[in-house]
């Protein structure tokens, strides 16, 4: 089935609700500071794991080569506490906010930004957004402001994800808006010629995020989203995770390989995510995500 929110039962008793959970806003910006910085040195256990699997399989011997120097490359950064690319990206913040939170101490906002500005300072990552994006087009010189989305959902606990998404990946990223009758096949052709026009540009092998359904501006959040799942998380629907396997073979199939030498790893993962939408349409969004993928998560 869709993914769709639940219905829940209101109540209009005070007396029965839960007192709020003061979260300042301060410790906020500290994690912010430290997951982009984490984010930055250590891509995980779990795509670290992916590309030493992808080496075994795979066929190229460049495609081999390749493999082995990026994870050279991470398990050095790792080590060093450095980035483990130049292109530390745009920073994005995903804050799911629990409703029984009474955030405190300042404004949320600029909480995530000095953390942003500080993660960058203290992690000497490159600062790279520029305030104008038409005309100056002017460094900001501290990585700020980043990108940040924010969901209210049940609980006392705010869940953070930091990513620094880079811009060889961002910049192949596409959306579209199907027909209705085309349907999963359509949806297929779209993320598969999203991945061939990527290419090598992109940086693979991929992590592919692929939002289905909403409207225009929520299938490439859905897309977003989908990219930063961590890594061997299922979807809960049987016929999104068939969905997600018959996409990363059929990517596998294209040849394009690490880092577009050739051979049979593309894609390290392909994640699907969806949302109701109109009778009268079919929106899909891809986010190819480089094989880095850089993020963290972390609740407080």
């Amino acid at each position: 089935m869709a993914s769709r929110r639940p219905h829940r039962t209101l109540t209009s008793n005070p007396e029965a609700l839960p007192l709020p959970r003061r979260v300042s806003v301060a410790a906020i910006a500290d994690k912010v500071a430290e997951l982009l910085m984490e984010a930055n040195y250590d891509i995980g256990d779990e795509l670290l794991g992916a590309l030493r699997k992808a080496r075994q399989v795979e066929a190229s011997e460049l495609g081999c080569q390749v493999l082995d120097e990026l994870v050279l490359n991470y398990e050095l950064a790792r080590a060093e506490r450095v980035p483990a690319c130049q292109d530390t990206g745009v920073p994005v913040v995903f804050l799911d906010i629990g409703q029984d939170v009474h955030l405190v101490g300042g404004d949320l906002e600029a909480a995530v930004q000095e953390g942003i500005r500080r993660g960058s300072r203290e992690g000497y990552l490159r600062n790279s957004i520029v305030a104008d994006p038409l005309w100056e087009r002017r460094n900001t010189g501290d990585n700020t402001p980043g990108v940040v989305h924010v969901r209210i959902v049940p609980g006392d606990r705010v869940h953070l994800t930091v990513a620094s998404k880079g811009f060889g990946s961002e910049n192949k990223s596409r959306l579209a808006i199907l027909l209705p009758g085309e349907g999963v096949e359509g949806v297929k052709r779209f993320v598969l010629e999203t991945v061939s026009l990527a290419g090598a540009q992109a940086c693979p092998p991929f992590v592919v995020g692929v939002g289905v359904g909403g409207t225009f501006e929520l299938a490439a959040l859905l897309a977003k989203r989908a990219v930063v799942r961590p890594l061997g998380r299922q979807h809960p629907d049987e016929r999104v995770r068939r969905l997600e396997a018959d996409l990363l073979a059929e990517i596998n199939r294209l040849g394009i390989g690490p880092q577009g030498f050739g051979g049979v790893t593309t894609a390290l993962a392909v994640h699907v995510e969806t949302y109701p939408t109109h009778i009268a349409s079919l929106p899909v969004a891809v986010n190819v995500g480089c094989h880095s993928n850089r993020h963290k998560e972390a609740v407080i």
